[in-house]
């Protein structure tokens, strides 16, 4: 009966250290962590936490949105968790899957997250209609495409695939890519 901790955090410019301290001070045995987003399908720390996992030992997170964003992913590990005789608890928050208060409050809580995470992805719809009825949003500009004659140009020169996309900035794939073309 072990507790194994998992962090993560939604960008690689966010820092986990608070929630590996956390996880530290409250004793557990293995953590993993990683910089992915929650509704990312693929989260392989996350997996491998799982798999980590045996009979008896407790999953610790520092709050539940560290492990999904979608009740019904949420709903599914736990229950997932259970079946294996695992139990699921949070630090900052009156969660484990062992009382059945905790298990209402988490119930409660995956409500909560995934509704944040829609009203998120319902603004970040609403910024991107508006600025692209005011011109201002574009989308990325591309890279090798635009330079496709400097590409060709230095090629003429006797330049190597790899001087040419170092002196232009853009990767040595995309020379070939441009040149294929």
């Amino acid at each position: 009966m072990a507790l194994i901790g998992y962090a993560r955090v939604s960008s690689t410019d966010q820092n986990y250290d608070l929630q590996i301290d956390a996880l530290k001070n409250a004793d557990c045995k293995k953590i993993f962590s990683e910089k992915i987003s929650g509704t990312t399908i693929d989260r392989p720390e996350l997996e491998a936490c799982l798999d980590y996992l045996r009979e008896g030992d407790t999953l610790l997170v520092t709050r539940i949105d560290r492990l999904a964003r979608s009740l019904r992913d949420l709903q599914n590990l736990v229950y997932d968790l259970r079946k294996e005789g695992i139990e699921l608890k949070a630090i900052e928050q009156p969660i484990d899957t062992s009382s059945a208060a905790g298990k209402a409050f988490l119930d409660m809580l995956g409500v909560f997250a995934e509704f944040e995470t829609n009203l998120r992805k319902e603004r970040q719809l609403e910024g991107i209609a508006k600025a692209k009825a005011e011109g201002k949003y574009k989308g990325r500009k591309p890279t090798a495409k635009a330079r496709a004659a400097q590409v060709h140009d230095l090629i003429g020169q006797g330049l190597t695939r790899q001087a040419v996309a170092d002196q232009l900035g853009i990767g040595v794939a995309s020379v070939y890519r441009v040149l294929k073309k």
